[in-house]
């Protein structure tokens, strides 16, 4: 391939394309938010590239050039049909696709098994995940809907529980038989303790709830709990979990919960969504259906009697 196509000035052409119809180089350079002189670099790039000058430029003005007038013409067409196309596909993955806030964790353990269900049901919507941790506030992103962890309390938004956070011990069946199956004390007083960065008290919400003394302040920290689930996995110690989220692990026999003492931490997983615009059919699709899997009554569209009756069988 000729080098030239390789090395196209894009930049250069489309400020080009509107300094041509804006005529001068300060309308064109405020209509891109950037400065004259930059403007002005990008044409004498695309001027050496060329090999021909665009612009006679004067003391306080600036000219097209015949050749500057006729190419000037030419990309400013191309320039908006790619501009039309670009947006039209933007236009498309925006009312098909529903930005959703989520944990890692929620995401991996407890949406993802699922979420094939709800494609089944609408193959038209797409996701796009944001993993975020940090304090929910819809007025500062972009998000249709979040699911996050608290106690209702969010700011200019609506929310639905989905279910209580209920946490217990879990390890690897292998770790829990090489220390008796924590028959004895000493075999618990012994054991490694895995923690999640962000959830150092609930070992110690867990050990008084549970009425079990244990040492909450040893063990291993990790960054999630993802990383801490998959360490108790392999081996490595007693996890705290979040008994739904690792429903099917459990059941797998992939984790087991060793003292089987669950405890409500007082929290809820909800599904929230700003009150600050109108609520997308997508996205009320998506909230009924999450409280639909989570046992919970729709917030937007009844559901049909065959639909009603399927669920309860």
């Amino acid at each position: 391939m000729d080098r030239r196509y390789r090395d196209l000035p894009l930049n250069p052409l489309r400020a080009f394309a509107i300094a041509s119809q804006h005529k001068t180089f300060t309308s064109a350079a405020r209509h891109m938010g950037v400065s004259q002189v930059a403007i002005s670099r990008q044409i004498s790039t695309l001027e050496d590239y060329l090999g021909v000058k665009l612009f006679v430029r004067g003391a306080r003005s600036v000219k097209l050039t015949d050749v500057g007038r006729s190419l000037g013409q030419e990309i400013s067409v191309l320039f908006e049909q790619l501009e039309q196309a670009t947006h039209g596909v933007l236009t498309e993955e925006s009312e098909n696709t529903i930005k959703l806030r989520i944990y890692p964790t929620f995401a991996q353990h407890w949406l993802l098994p699922r979420l094939r269900e709800f494609q089944t049901l609408y193959p038209e919507y797409r996701f796009r995940l944001d993993t975020t941790v940090e304090p929910l506030d819809f007025r500062s992103t972009h998000l249709d809907v979040a699911i996050q962890l608290g106690h209702g309390t969010w700011r200019d938004a609506k929310c639905r529980k989905l279910f209580d956070e209920t946490v217990d011990v879990v390890c690897s069946p292998g770790y829990a038989q090489d220390r008796n199956w924590f028959a004895d004390p000493e075999n618990l007083a012994s054991a490694e303790l895995l923690h999640a960065k962000y959830r150092r008290k609930e070992w110690e919400i867990w050990s008084a709830e549970a009425g079990v003394e244990i040492d909450h302040s040893s063990g291993q920290e990790f960054d999630s709990s993802l990383l801490v689930y998959s360490a108790a996995r392999h081996g490595f110690g007693l996890a705290l979990g979040q008994v739904d989220l690792l429903s099917r692990e459990l059941e797998a026999e992939q984790l087991i919960r060793p003292f089987r003492k669950p405890v409500t931490t007082g929290a809820a997983f909800h599904v929230i969504w700003p009150t600050m615009k109108s609520v997308s059919t997508k996205t009320r699709h998506f909230i009924d259906w999450l409280l639909d899997t989570s046992d919970e009554s729709r917030e937007f569209f009844k559901r049909s009697r065959g639909a009603a009756r399927a669920s309860r069988g």
